[in-house]
């Protein structure tokens, strides 16, 4: 997924599911597919599954 100037809503299909992440460097929290989560807030790779 590739984003200009900053996050962007997207509504998902019923067979794709977003997991929800939260940064452990900025505390944000966030829902994302893929393998290389990046915060959306700091940018950090550093994202745990919640």
């Amino acid at each position: 997924m590739c984003t200009v100037g900053g996050p962007v809503d997207i509504e998902f299909d019923e067979g794709l599911k977003a997991k929800n992440y939260k940064c452990k460097d900025c505390g944000g929290s966030f829902s994302s597919l893929g393998k290389n989560i990046r915060c959306p807030t700091c940018g950090s790779d550093n994202c745990v599954p919640t």
